[in-house]
């Protein structure tokens, strides 16, 4: 099996050059000790190990290790890490309308959250609108219904949009969903000349828009494999001259971990999605180094955690590698891989729910010592239901004492340097190169998902595990294990079925209140513009959504265009 190629230049790594670095950046204002009061330096390296050891007492640092903030960033992507700036701490919402999840995103900024985090409901998720026959008794149910700019606007209502970072998990309609934030934060000012709301240069955030994840685990469409990888292609295009400061897409490994994947295959799959959109945008013509420090990582953080950690490290060098020495990216910005990662969901259990508390402390820890940019905790009620206010709060406050209390955050990338942890490394990184291999001898990520290849690989682990828990050759507490006696019953959230038509009530209103003429015009122009190949979608979605069109409107237009999907099944 091929080891992974070694890079071409000699790595920036020595430790006089990261202190240098890390004087540049202010330290936080507490006191960075242990609970007894011993002082934590803010980095160990080789020269910290104790005297007379045969390696590494000189001080030399290992440069496929390196240091914080300097290729191959196996110990993380700033010099300061924690020590200067903690993660963003993001909680997952959305339910019912637009009213109920502002409410909620005023909830967890009140409580301390530092960013938005947006779920869409299924309908929203598949292009649907509300009153469409296939949206019927899934409207808001698990995330926020959005069906036009007016709810974008309701959505973000007395939130400035222009402070907060917001991201948005939608993927197959994602240009639709960024055409409607993009207009909503133009009119938070009032939309006109004297008021002219945010400006797309200040807005600052993350819209998921992953669609090679979907055909491969998430299962959520609208186009063929192609069209919609042209359609990403013009949102990463259009953001990169218009949103310098937006992630026009988040490579996601979340869903496919949830789907089964091993952590490696999370890794190798996730990080050839993101090598292939980098493919494309060069093959557009833009330069690796316009785009590149834009894009942005979603990981899943499991409860193995030694395996967790060691797969950030590697996916971290992995990027560096690929982007400096196979793409020739020369900004060191570029080689960056930055990440938000999300709890596992896929482990939370119904049974006995409260276990759930430490499930997600733990997965959550794997991530700070992963090297996390932004954090989702998940609560301990979503394997039953959407999260209620104090499981939301529990999960929150998971975050805040693994910042504050633990203090795994005095010391930059504790765990650097182990033997177990570094070989662990080192191991995920082969097999994840062996995955490149085979999925080049295939033709390329696109061709190898049409041909179903990651998917059966996905479908063969997560059969594995499942036989491995009903053996009882893997214990989840609770479950197959110590399964006497229950948390008894706990409080859900039920989301109203009244909000379901009064979505659709709202929606009914938009369609009657618009100017019927301007809706049909902007979808006729959008229908012109993607029969040409070469033309960007991305200003005649605009068009529309200024137009109050509807999602649903705008897929069908394309679906016209571009035709729709039908996954070949794997078995």
């Amino acid at each position: 099996m091929p080891m992974p190629p070694e890079p071409t230049t000699t790595a920036p790594s020595s430790y006089d050059q990261w202190r240098a670095a890390y004087g540049l950046n202010a330290e936080r204002d507490v006191e960075f000790t242990t609970l007894g009061g011993i002082p934590i330096e803010p980095l160990y390296t080789e020269k910290d190990r104790p005297t007379g050891t045969a390696e590494g007492a000189g001080g030399e640092i290992d440069p496929s290790i390196g240091v914080p903030g300097q290729y191959p960033f196996t110990r993380g992507v700033y010099p300061s890490m924690y020590r200067g700036r903690l993660w963003t701490m993001r909680q997952f919402a959305g339910f019912g309308t637009a009213e109920e999840t502002n409410e909620r995103f005023r909830y967890l900024l009140d409580h301390g959250q530092t960013g938005l985090s947006t779920a869409f409901d299924m309908p929203s998720l598949m292009g649907h609108d509300s009153d469409s026959a296939l949206s019927l008794g899934e409207v808001g149910r698990e995330g926020v219904a959005i069906d036009t700019v007016d709810d974008m606007q309701t959505l973000f209502q007395g939130i400035d949009l222009g402070k907060v970072s917001v991201s948005m998990t939608i993927n197959a309609p994602a240009a639709v969903m960024l055409a409607f934030f993009a207009v909503a934060a133009e009119r938070q000012g009032g939309g006109d000349q004297d008021n002219p709301g945010v400006p797309l240069d200040r807005l600052n955030g993350t819209i998921q828009a992953d669609i090679l994840k979907e055909y491969i685990a998430q299962k959520e469409w609208c186009f063929p494999v192609d069209p919609a990888m042209r359609v990403l292609g013009d949102m990463i295009e259009w953001s990169t001259r218009n949103m310098p400061r937006w992630n026009s897409v988040s490579i996601s490994g979340y869903h496919i971990r949830e789907a089964g994947a091993t952590a490696v295959q999370e890794l190798a799959f996730t990080l050839k999605d993101g090598l292939t959109y980098v493919e494309q945008a060069i093959e557009r013509g833009l330069d690796v180094d316009d785009f590149a420090p834009r894009l942005s990582f979603f990981f899943n953080s499991q409860i193995d955690f030694f395996e967790e950690i060691a797969k950030y490290r590697a996916a971290r060098r992995i990027w560096a590698r690929e982007l400096k020495e196979t793409f020739g990216a020369k900004n060191p910005k570029s080689w960056l891989m930055r990440t938000h990662t999300q709890t596992a969901g896929v482990s939370l259990t119904a049974q006995q729910p409260l276990n759930n508390v430490a499930r997600t402390a733990i997965e959550a820890l794997a991530g700070v010592l992963g090297g996390t940019q932004s954090l989702h905790t998940n609560s301990y009620d979503e394997a039953l239901a959407l999260p209620s206010e104090e499981a939301v709060r529990i999960a929150l406050r998971t975050q805040q004492i693994i910042a504050h209390e633990t203090g795994v955050t005095n010391t930059i990338d504790p765990l650097g340097g182990s033997w177990f942890v570094e070989a662990l490394t080192d191991e995920m990184e082969r097999q994840a190169y062996e995955y490149f291999r085979k999925i080049d001898e295939l033709g390329g990520m696109v061709e190898a998902v049409k041909l179903s290849y990651p998917q059966r690989e996905i479908a063969e682990a997560a059969f594995e595990l499942q036989t491995a828990i009903e053996d009882e050759r893997r214990i989840v507490v609770g479950v197959n294990r110590y399964t006497e006696g229950d948390d008894g019953e706990h409080p859900l959230l039920k989301v109203d079925p009244a909000l379901e038509r009064k979505q659709v009530d709202r929606l009914q209103g938009v369609r009657a209140a618009r100017d019927g003429a301007a809706v049909e015009a902007t979808l006729v122009a959008l229908k012109e513009q993607a029969e040409k190949p070469d033309a960007n979608l991305m200003d005649p979605l605009m068009d529309c959504a200024r137009a109050h069109v509807t999602e649903g409107e705008i897929i069908h237009a394309l679906q016209d265009v571009f035709g729709s999907y039908t996954e070949t099944p794997v078995f």
